[in-house]
């Protein structure tokens, strides 16, 4: 969740100083890049940087949000394979209880492989790159995809587990890497529009997964592996694609000090021959990187000059972690059917929920820089808060009152608008703005004290 940075190794040869750039041609002019009214460096938005957004941003992002609610639709049919696989191997089928905790277990296993994913990134994007590391992670899809794609087919409950597992691991990678990757990539002036991409395409992928369990799509019964697997089409566009655009120009030249391979990647993002102020900030940021010291997190808490940031990121990151919106899109299905709606008609309004929460998405992505990151957390917090009560309060009252099944679906609602316009939209912006650090619990840098 922030940017990774490593001074170069004293020992380390630079790689040889590019050749001059050639006179621009008057048939092709290019915008220079240049300082905005700050002294910060701007650019435009090119063609291969917009590519390359929506390109990691639907392999790798949209995935997480699919795979979120792709388990929403499916849910009878996976339990009804459990049991029928579980009555021919034992003779007799599973108990309610023991189905039940089989399929949490399915479901829980994402979150699962996903905290072991964030915690390999730091490995990751050092060693390999930040394209190095989505390609690797891509790879893991495909593999999944095999899994929850044959296990029908094999009679293996044990491997939509695993796949879900698998899917679980290349989100927690990939919800790092690829803002890391973004804010890199981008001009300061473009980091906000480009940074926001991911968390639209996580709406995008909720929508998707919405639509495609329609039962006139893949939600009937002999379709569920189909729709676990179909993660592979864009994993798969991702691996083929993502080698045609080059690697971090920050993290060629801070990382692998290769000056001439930084330059040249700053040519194609930037579509301008004279990059040299970039390049000098970066080597400022290299220098600048000698006077800092690594402390683990535990010292960082201890450390009384960042305490504020610390504890600002923490409670951030507990509160969307324990807002309860990972419930409400693993069983929306389950509550609109508690509040009284025809079962024929839940996928529909389930699809429903996923077009208002791209909308807020994207509301929240264009009122973002003129209301603020703080006021747009504080208001969907406020919002999800008061809906949570009153869903709560809704389904204990809707057997003596009916009309309350309607406040229900309402507030389920405004639980998923509120997330997505505020803290969903303001923590990739907020966040990294606080702290210099391995986006995966790793040590931490902070200036050394005098």
């Amino acid at each position: 969740m922030g940017e990774t940075s490593r001074a170069a190794e004293p020992g380390l040869p630079s790689s040889p100083s590019p050749p001059p750039p050639s006179p621009r041609s008057a048939c092709s002019p290019a915008p220079p890049v240049g300082k905005g009214p700050g002294g910060d460096i701007t650019g435009h938005l090119t063609f291969p940087l917009l590519s390359v957004t929506l390109l990691v941003s639907f392999g790798s992002s949209m995935l997480y949000g699919y795979n979120l609610a792709v388990v929403n639709s499916p849910a009878e049919h996976i339990k009804a394979f459990y049991n029928a696989t579980w009555s021919q191997r034992y003779g007799h089928g599973l108990a309610p209880g023991l189905l039940t905790l089989l399929y949490a277990l399915t479901v829980s296993s994402f979150a699962l492989g996903g905290l072991v994913g964030s915690l390999l990134v730091g490995v990751l994007v050092e060693q390999y790159g930040r394209t190095g590391a989505l390609s690797r992670s891509a790879l893991l899809v495909l593999l999944a995809g095999g899994f929850m794609g044959f296990s029908r087919e094999l009679e293996s409950p044990e491997m939509v587990i695993i796949g879900r597992s698998i899917t679980g691991l290349h989100s927690g990678i990939c919800l790092s890497v690829v803002p890391l990757y973004l804010g890199e990539i981008a001009p300061k002036n473009l980091r906000g529009f480009l940074g926001l991409m991911p968390s639209i395409f996580i709406c995008l992928g909720i929508f998707s997964a919405q639509v495609l369990g329609l039962p006139e799509l893949l939600g009937k019964d002999r379709f569920w592996p189909l729709f676990l697997s179909v993660v592979v089409v864009p994993a798969s566009l991702q691996l083929l694609l993502l080698h045609c655009f080059p690697e971090s120009p920050r993290y060629l030249l801070i990382e692998r000090n290769d000056v001439y391979g930084a330059t040249k990647a700053l040519h194609r993002f930037l579509g301008t021959p004279d990059v040299q102020d970039v390049i000098e900030e970066m080597k400022e940021e290299q220098r600048s990187l000698f006077s800092m010291e690594m402390v683990s997190v535990w010292q960082l808490l201890r450390d009384r000059s960042v305490r504020w940031q610390t504890l600002s990121v923490v409670v951030v990151s507990a509160g969307m972690q324990l807002s309860g919106i990972d419930a409400i899109w693993f069983y929306t299905n389950t509550i609109f059917e508690n509040a009284g709606i025809p079962v024929s008609q839940i996928p529909y309004t389930t699809m429903g929920t996923g077009a208002i929460e791209v909308v807020a998405g994207l509301i929240g992505c264009f009122t973002i820089e003129r209301v603020g990151r703080r006021p747009l957390i504080i208001t969907g917090f406020c919002a999800m808060g008061i809906c949570s009560a009153g869903i709560t309060i809704s389904l204990l009252l809707q057997a003596a009152l009916p009309w309350m099944r309607y406040v229900s679906i309402a507030c389920v609602v405004g639980i998923i608008a509120g997330f997505c316009m505020g803290p969903d939209v303001s923590r990739c912006l907020l966040l990294p703005g606080f702290l210099w650090c391995l986006p995966a619990g790793g040590p931490v840098r902070v200036p050394c004290h005098p």
